[in-house]
């Protein structure tokens, strides 16, 4: 590897740690919000997301550089496809954190719709995905990569919990139907950071050992039945 390649790569990679902080500072303030209604936090959440945005495409023009003047191979090629798509993953996190905040607002006028104790739960859960993700990204850690992909499942059934919840809700109490909708929105949401979290754990495990992890489960199921009969 040259010296050149090698001082390109170290200055992307503190560019994608730099994304990393910025979204997980982000979608904690986000998750706040929810908890807790605040205009102006869910305003300036709204203004992060134009820096998310500027990021993600420096991040994506700085790998198409590396790829045009260096045409790496092997584990540098990985490192530098990876990159892309754990920068459109976490943008892609950053606008949800822009949703959650906004679902927030639609919640602050009704203060007899409390926050579900199950969509705590799942929050705390879905944040800590993303953490560890990011940190088996860091230290490229497979094992705890791992870990992440095996606890979607795990939110994915807390956020079905809080659909029923809230339908039983919505049918008992329809004048909490509005922001019940709201929340259940933001549930959404907050379930889809635990998937992005997952992607980029398989990413992880890619980039390490360049092993494609992704959908082999859901492949997996399709098959099993038709594999007994």
């Amino acid at each position: 590897m040259s010296i050149h390649l090698v001082r390109d790569l170290d200055s992307l990679h503190r560019l994608v740690l730099t994304m990393c902080a910025r979204v997980e500072d982000m979608i904690h303030a986000a998750v706040s919000t929810l908890h807790r209604p605040d205009y102006d936090r869910a305003r300036d959440i709204v203004a992060q997301d134009d820096e998310i945005d500027q990021l993600d495409v420096e991040i994506e023009e700085e790998c198409l550089k590396l790829l045009a003047l260096h045409q790496p191979v092997a584990i540098d090629l990985r490192r530098i496809t990876t990159v892309m798509k754990i920068s459109a993953e976490l943008e892609r996190v950053a606008d949800l954190g822009v949703s959650i905040a906004q679902r927030a607002l639609g919640i602050i006028s009704s203060p007899e719709l409390s926050i579900p104790v199950t969509l705590q739960e799942m929050s705390r859960r879905a944040l800590d995905m993303l953490h560890q993700s990011i940190d088996a990204y860091v230290h490229l850690d497979v094992r705890q990569a791992r870990v992440v992909c095996q606890q979607d499942e795990g939110v994915d059934a807390l956020n079905r919990e809080i659909i029923q919840e809230l339908t039983v809700l919505m049918k008992n109490r329809p004048d909490l139907v509005d922001p019940a909708i709201h929340l259940f929105s933001a549930a959404r949401q907050v379930e889809r950071i635990a998937d992005h979290a997952t992607n980029i754990a398989e990413d992880v495990v890619y980039l390490v050992q360049g092993e494609i992890i992704r959908h082999r489960n859901r492949i997996h199921d399709e098959l099993t039945p038709a594999a007994s009969e």
